[in-house]
C-alpha cells in the first residue's frame, strides 16, 4: 500500500503477488473507479483474487473519485492524459517497462489512451465492457459526469467552467473517447474483449472494438456470470500465459 506523487497529485495504489506486472483499472466511471470497486457484485472478474497467485497484480484509485485515496486539483486542461501521466508514474516508480493492462467500464478508455501514448509499455490488454459513444454527444453532462461534479461541488477548484472543460475534454471526441478508430486500427499490443451489453457500455463498441483491433487474440460476447464466466476467466488465464512475459 503506497502513495506517490505526480505533480500536484498523490495517487494511491497497492502490489499483490509477484510475477510479471499486470496494471489494472476498475469500473465506476470518474466517480468511482477506484481499488473497492473490484470487489463490488458489479465486477466479475476481481483481479486480485484471480490473478496474483502468479502475477504482481497493481490495483489504484484514479484521481478524484468519491471516497478514493488518489488526489489532485481540477484544471480546465484534464483529460485523458491526466489520468495516463498518474499510470505511467505509477509504473516509473515500480521500475515497470511493460506490462498487461485490465480495465473494465471506462478502464477501457484508460487502456486506450495508454496504448495510444506509449505502446511500447504494453505488452497486452484484456477489455472489459469497455465505454464509448455512438451517435453524436448528447447536450449537457451525462448522469456519471453529473454525479461526480455534485461530489465535488464546494471545491474551490471546481467551479462550474472548470467542470465543464474537463467533460468536454473527456467525451467530445474519440470512439473509445480517449482514442479514434483510426488510433485502435494502429494498436500493436494482442487483446481479449470482453463485451459490454447495457447503455453504458453499448455492444455496438465492443463488437466495432474487436474488429478493429488488428492483434483481437479473442473476443467474448458472454462472460459475467454462471458458466460463460468460468469459461472468460479460463480464456482471460490462457492470454496471460500467452502475453504476460
Amino acid at each position: 500500500m503506497s502513495t506517490i506523487a505526480n505533480g500536484d497529485a498523490s495517487i494511491y495504489y497497492e502490489e499483490h503477488g509477484t510475477g510479471f506486472p499486470i496494471l489494472t483499472f476498475a469500473p465506476g466511471g470518474i466517480p468511482n473507479s477506484k481499488i473497492a470497486m473490484w470487489s463490488a457484485p458489479m465486477t466479475p472478474i476481481d483481479p486480485i483474487a484471480e490473478w496474483s497467485a502468479g502475477y504482481r497484480v497493481i490495483v489504484m484509485d484514479q484521481r478524484n473519485t468519491v471516497g478514493g485515496r488518489s488526489h489532485a486539483p481540477i484544471g480546465a486542461n484534464d483529460g485523458w492524459d491526466s489520468y495516463t501521466s498518474d499510470h505511467l508514474a505509477v509504473l516509473d516508480h515500480l521500475k515497470i517497462e511493460r506490462c498487461v493492462l485490465f480495465g473494465q467500464c471506462i478502464g477501457g478508455s484508460f487502456i486506450a489512451n495508454l496504448m495510444k501514448k506509449h505502446p511500447e509499455r504494453v505488452a497486452g490488454a484484456i477489455w472489459a465492457q469497455p465505454i464509448g459513444r455512438i451517435g453524436p454527444l448528447e447536450s449537457g453532462w451525462n448522469s456519471n459526469f453529473s454525479d461526480w461534479a455534485k461530489a465535488v461541488a464546494g471545491r474551490p477548484d471546481a467551479t462550474e467552467p472548470v467542470l465543464d472543460a474537463f467533460f468536454h475534454n473527456l467525451y467530445d471526441a474519440g470512439f473509445l473517447y480517449s482514442a479514434d478508430r483510426g488510433d485502435v486500427k494502429a494498436f500493436a499490443a494482442p487483446s481479449l474483449v470482453l463485451a459490454g451489453n447495457d447503455a453504458v457500455h453499448p455492444r455496438p463498441v465492443s463488437d466495432e472494438l474487436a474488429t478493429l483491433l488488428p492483434r483481437c487474440w479473442g473476443y467474448l460476447t458472454e462472460w459475467k456470470t454462471g458458466a460463460p464466466l468460468e469459461a472468460a476467466k479460463a480464456k482471460a488465464k490462457q492470454f496471460l500465459a500467452e502475453h504476460a512475459t
